[in-house]
């Protein structure tokens, strides 16, 4: 969709240029934003000339993916979590090619896939400050409600930080564009999502995964915000408020993803041989 209030556009090459003027908001894969209208919206400032490498490794053995790193690129990491949890959310392979893993997070749909699976590996937000800062924050708190997130007017999310305690599966070459290859674990897990239509958004997407110390489970699409659960939470103790909109009642959605925790819980438990070839749940 055109945006017919946008008079400016800005490449930042460098973090000075992420300074916003009145009325310019950041772009990044752009799928949400030139989806509708945007009559607040005046410029937009392009992360993507950044150059921001979409997948670098962190040391002692982490991960760090880019905000600007196409969901596609995550969706193709060795391992069925990644595919898995990249599926839970409904979109074509054109858009997982353009949209990227921040602008998912950023949204706060209850529905952002990368969000859940973001939370379920215990990542960290890398957020830069429009003063020049830097902050750290859990996905999991980062996404605070339905489109609200923590961040201030002027913050952009750099980086999302998995630890290497999360990624307990043996090790993997990823080739990366331009040649080269990245040598990463895999994390071990398990992954369901149910939507009350066959092709429909998921109405709950509940990911386990394996951590040195246990099992963390995240569940979104049925809450409000990510809710996370570690070993002995069930989602009674733990989950405030399940979301209620079109595309799932709140005891569907309470019920459904209480069955999913036992689910993945199970399945992790039972070591990699018991993993699923499907996450998806059959039409409710």
């Amino acid at each position: 969709m055109d945006l017919g209030t946008v008079t400016t556009f800005r490449r930042a090459t460098e973090r000075a240029d992420l300074a916003l003027a009145d009325g310019e908001t950041f772009l990044a894969g752009g799928t949400w934003l030139y989806s509708e209208q945007q009559p607040d919206v005046t410029g937009v400032v392009d992360l993507t000339a950044l150059g921001w490498t979409d997948l670098e490794p962190l040391p002692g053995g982490g991960l760090r993916i880019a905000a600007t790193c196409p969901i596609a690129r995550v969706r193709a990491l060795p391992g069925q979590v990644w595919a898995e949890a990249t599926d839970g959310l409904l979109m074509s392979f054109k858009i997982q090619q353009v949209a990227t893993v921040g602008g998912n997070v950023c949204m706060a749909l209850p529905a952002g896939a990368m969000t859940g699976l973001l939370s379920a590996l215990g990542a960290e937000a890398v957020v830069w400050g429009p003063d020049g800062g830097e902050r750290r924050e859990p996905v999991s708190s980062l996404v605070r409600g339905v489109l609200t997130t923590s961040l201030a007017r002027g913050e952009v999310v750099r980086a999302f930080d998995v630890p290497a305690s999360s990624l307990a599966g043996p090790a993997a070459e990823v080739a990366l564009p331009g040649g080269g290859t990245l040598t990463t674990r895999t994390p071990l897990g398990a992954v369901r999502h149910a939507s009350l239509a066959a092709r429909g958004r998921s109405g709950v997407l509940v990911v386990a995964v394996r951590t040195a110390t246990g099992t963390r489970v995240s569940i979104t699409g049925a809450t409000p915000a990510p809710v996370v659960l570690e070993d002995g939470e069930e989602p009674a103790d733990v989950v405030t408020a399940w979301h209620d909109d079109a595309h799932g009642a709140p005891d569907w959605r309470e019920a459904v993803a209480t069955r999913f925790v036992a689910q993945v819980r199970a399945e992790v438990a039972a070591g990699p041989q018991a993993a699923s070839t499907s996450g998806e749940e059959p039409q409710a």
